[in-house]
């Protein structure tokens, strides 16, 4: 039996921000927890949506205590923040960081007894669905609208925990490409490939099926297709990754990720990596150790990202092309092509440790080891 869990809503397109305060009216909310970190507020991205609410006449409080890889201390702050502001919904602006706040925040406000916020890590038994959440992305790469996972960093031991549960989903999505418009270049670019991360992760993990191997070939296409126009910043390429990285979290969020995942979390707890940087710079090393494993669909892979005659190659050329094609839109959009500027070789032990016991890694389509991760970590250097 397969298991796929979606947003009861989503809209999508230009100006779909303005379909907010509808659904806040009739679900019957009263008032809104508005979910931001601080630079959205300060280059006023959140403000294209708390314009609509204030013309509404919609209440809301604004919460800012976010940071990107946002913290244990984060969400113990929202938790505080949301209880004594008597909101009964949440509306989280922002990438990955906003929304993994406010997913962890609406769990523990319906499920107190997760109040200790080390206890969501996994697969958390908990009991209610969370505060409901009107999911807004400014960022097209987490996917976070339409997923049931979350991370949240524990900066005492400087690691990520992955946290994984169908009561987090937001119940609406708006995905909004002019809430994209403003991303500059090297956000867009590694946000983008993120998404592509997932598509192809999603795409070979144990997991996938036919119905989420749809959406992620899908993805791989549109994301190639578009990525490029978004760091440019066409009209195109944004509408196109808005819609390229949502489909892909339609689907890896039903299946799993993988070791690039694993790999790239315990960069982002160390050393602050961008999280989607620390993907696109892993993924083409992972994709050459996986390939033995991953039967023809790196095949469908190059076809998706556009390699031509892929019909006629053999499963080394292919699955060549598929890894160089990766290589290639990750140059273009001027991703570095190692990790020897971010990791310190002495840190390679704690690193692999960490991305073995990551929650992404038992879906990787290889079984792997601390010690060959460890390698793959080197290899990069």
């Amino acid at each position: 039996m397969n298991r796929f869990v979606l947003n009861e809503t989503s809209y999508h397109g230009a100006g779909a921000i303005s379909a907010i305060p509808d659904e806040i009216k009739n679900r019957g909310f009263q008032k809104a927890f508005v979910a931001s970190d601080p630079d959205l507020i300060k280059f006023g991205v959140t403000k294209k949506v708390t314009d609509v609410l204030d013309a509404a006449g919609i209440a809301y409080t604004l919460f800012s205590d976010i940071k990107p890889n946002p913290t244990i201390e984060n969400v113990q702050a929202g938790v505080t923040a949301f209880k004594d502001c008597g909101a009964d919904c949440i509306v989280a602006i922002g990438g990955g960081s906003s929304m993994d706040t406010s997913k962890a925040v609406g769990i523990i406000i319906n499920n107190p007894e997760f109040a200790d916020v080390r206890s969501l890590e996994g697969v958390a038994p908990t009991k209610k669905a969370c505060v409901p959440i009107i999911a807004v992305p400014t960022t097209a790469g987490t996917a976070a609208e339409v997923t049931i996972n979350y991370v949240i960093t524990d900066v005492q031991k400087n690691r990520k925990m992955v946290c994984v549960d169908v009561h987090d989903i937001p119940v609406v999505a708006v995905v909004d490409p002019d809430m994209m418009s403003t991303m500059p270049k090297g956000l867009t670019a590694a946000t983008g490939m993120d998404a592509l991360t997932h598509a192809i992760e999603g795409y070979i993990t144990k997991g996938a099926w036919a119905l989420s191997d749809m959406f992620h070939l899908k993805a791989i296409e549109i994301i190639s297709d578009s990525l490029r126009g978004a760091v440019d910043n066409t009209k195109e390429g944004r509408e196109g990754m808005a819609l390229g990285q949502y489909v892909a979290g339609m689907g890896f969020s039903n299946v799993g990720l993988g070791i690039v995942h694993s790999m790239a979390h315990p960069l982002g707890a160390l050393y602050d990596t961008p999280h989607g940087v620390a993907n696109a710079i892993i993924l083409p090393t992972v994709m050459e150790y996986n390939a033995p494993a991953t039967g023809e669909k790196y095949r469908d892979i190059a076809k998706a990202m556009g390699v031509q005659d892929t019909e006629s190659m053999t499963q080394e050329e292919y699955r060549k092309a598929a890894i160089d094609a990766v290589r290639q839109l990750s140059a273009d959009v001027g991703i570095p092509a190692d990790l020897k500027e971010i990791v310190k070789p002495e840190d390679i032990p704690f690193l692999a440790q960490s991305a073995y016991d990551d929650a992404c890694r038992p879906g990787n389509p290889r079984d792997t080891s601390v010690e060959e991760i460890a390698q793959l970590y080197k290899s990069l250097l």
